[in-house]
């Protein structure tokens, strides 16, 4: 038996249109072959063709491409208890069977309900277990070159997010910026009294305990709705809130 494995993933990229892109600076195997002669007393002559090896570096936050959000993100503590750092997240959350909800219908801004949620399951007969992981689809990914993109996507709110926790689930994801509706339509809601803070499903993981990935893609790409595997394992960064993260559906053929 095979194995089809599909990117859920978007790369790094320089001054992406996020609230805070990474800068990558490049270097090339004409540089490589330079900073090496010069960390070693080489000649430049040593090199074949004058050619060492090409380098990149990358200067970015932990929540920047496609990641993956630690406990310890939303506050340092879950429940009473301290928060997991993503050094800390344990592995096997991060390896499960996979569904996806398709919201492509909701327009940006609006919200991702618990009743929502529950017709998505119903209308593909599906039961949620213990550590699947959900991966919500909302189309947003195909916006990644707009200016705009960050602030484009419908969110999930509080309430569908304590029902999937209910459910068992450590891990979901996005296919956009974040995870709540975007930044400026909270706001406007904070302030006109609509909701209870400023970040909401975010700061409900300083009551339940769980993790979600945000920035995911391709998931009209997944031939099924569920009946495959998700693999999201994060880079493990000491003691950080957030890990990048290269996720993959993984579906036997």
């Amino acid at each position: 038996m095979g194995v089809k494995i599909i990117d859920l993933s978007v790369p790094l990229v320089s001054k992406a249109f996020e609230p805070w892109p990474p800068l990558i600076y490049y270097f090339d195997h004409q540089d490589g072959a330079r900073d090496f002669a010069k960390m070693t007393g080489l000649k430049l002559s040593d090199f074949p063709d004058g050619m060492g090896a090409a380098v990149e570096e990358v200067h970015a936050i932990t929540h920047t491409g496609t990641h993956l959000d630690a406990p310890y993100h939303f506050g340092p503590t879950t429940g009473g208890k301290p928060a997991k750092t993503i050094d800390q997240v344990p592995l096997e959350w991060c390896y499960a069977n996979g569904v996806v909800l398709d919201f492509r219908h909701k327009k940006r801004g609006e919200g991702i309900s618990e009743e929502d949620v529950k017709g998505a399951l119903k209308k593909i007969n599906y039961t949620i277990a213990p550590y699947d992981i959900v991966l919500i689809m909302t189309g947003t990914d195909k916006f990644i070159d707009d200016p705009k993109y960050a602030d484009l996507h419908p969110g999930m709110t509080v309430e569908s997010t304590l029902w999937l926790i209910k459910q068992g689930v450590k891990v979901m994801g996005i296919d956009a910026y974040g995870w709540d509706k975007p930044f400026s339509v909270l706001k406007k809601e904070y302030e006109e009294g609509k909701a209870p803070d400023t970040w909401p499903a975010h700061i409900l993981g300083r009551k339940m305990e769980y993790c979600h990935v945000e920035k995911l893609a391709n998931l009209d790409k997944i031939p099924k709705p569920f009946g495959f595997k998700v693999a999201v394992f994060p880079i493990s960064i000491l003691k950080a809130g957030a890990g990048w993260c290269r996720a993959v559906a993984i579906i036997e053929e």
